[in-house]
């Protein structure tokens, strides 16, 4: 496989993190919701955007700036950071989940808190970290 053919792969990788990312975050934080008391009309609920915001962009502005070898350490350096951001959050929305129930068991406390989900957030960043250091790899053109 050529190196062309391994950064295509780590792309595609890529992208499908992102998006496996932002459909979980829209059925676990959904912002437009049925009104009960008003059929066929929706509520929109401005604070669970920001939860399917960071994945949006991690789906589309990181894997556009990822496709060149002039914005891909731009992509890295926003991947980075909305993982950290997103590592944060997610820890700290487990420590006050697992903090409301305290008779929880030691041995199920990584299947009630979000440790999936910063895995697969890690995941992605690993993925963009393979990404960046192959367009590193790559000889830099002229267009001469």
């Amino acid at each position: 496989m050529n190196e062309r053919a391994g950064r295509h792969l780590l792309w595609a990788a890529l992208v499908l993190l992102a998006t496996a990312a932002f459909f979980l975050h829209l059925r676990i934080h959904p912002f437009l919701m049925p009104d009960k008391f008003n059929p066929g009309h929706t509520i929109f609920d401005r604070a669970k955007v920001a939860a399917s915001l960071f994945p949006l962009l991690d789906l589309v502005v990181v894997s556009l700036l990822f496709t060149s070898r002039r914005t891909a350490v731009y992509g890295y350096v926003l991947n980075g950071m909305l993982v950290i951001y997103g590592t944060v959050l997610m820890t700290h929305l487990s420590l006050v989940k697992l903090a409301a129930d305290p008779s929880l068991p030691f041995y199920l406390m990584p299947f009630n808190s979000l440790l999936p989900d910063i895995a697969l957030a890690w995941a992605d960043f690993l993925v963009g970290a393979a990404l960046y250091y192959a367009w590193l790899r790559t000889p830099v053109t002229t267009g001469k």
